[in-house]
């Protein structure tokens, strides 16, 4: 499962792997919005590359949308406030919406955006999460979709970052917790 890609980050889960898990879970939510159409919100900037693909592999009608928000200063621990930095440029009411993060950690990022998102009044709305860490979690709540859930270590690529770095890499990868800033 683990494999090395430079002398600091160990592969946690691979591009392949992650692939199929997508084409999974776009396949999931086709048979569940069979019929219908559906707004991806993705959560920026870490589940843009997931949402990019997560897209490609739904039929259904779909369009997308971001927001942004900050819950992480530069370091590997949450703030533990959440704040709106950009909303939706659509509006949602009567649509089925499905917010698209990268990971599901203590909950606060996603309970803030499912309160946010239900006074819009979408028809339905559901969470798409690449990752879940449910050993972090503060606040109950749950992801409809899920790719696939992790222990509680520090990940980076596709998408998901260190103080900004390690975005562009194709692999989820642990990071080292000594791990220089």
């Amino acid at each position: 499962m683990s494999t090395k890609t430079s002398p600091d980050l160990q592969v946690l889960f691979s591009r392949e792997q992650i692939a199929e898990r997508v084409a999974e879970l776009g396949r999931q939510i086709d048979q569940d919005y069979a019929g219908e159409n559906i707004v991806l919100l993705g959560v920026l900037k870490g589940a843009a590359i997931f949402l990019a693909d997560l897209a490609r592999h739904i039929t259904v009608p779909n369009t997308f949308d971001f927001v942004a928000v900050s819950s992480y200063g530069k370091g590997q621990k949450t703030s533990g406030a959440v704040k709106l930095i950009k909303d939706v440029d659509q509006p949602i009411e009567g649509k089925n919406v499905i917010v698209v993060e990268d990971i599901l950690d203590t909950g606060l990022t996603l309970d803030f955006l499912k309160k946010l998102f239900a006074q819009h009044r979408p028809r339905s709305l559901r969470i798409a999460a690449l990752l879940d860490k449910p050993s972090r979690r503060l606040v109950k709540i749950d992801a409809d979709y899920v790719g696939f859930s992790i222990p509680n270590k520090f990940v980076v690529g596709y998408g998901m970052d260190y103080a900004e770095r390690f975005r562009n890499l194709p692999d989820i990868c642990l990071m080292p917790p000594d791990y220089p800033e």
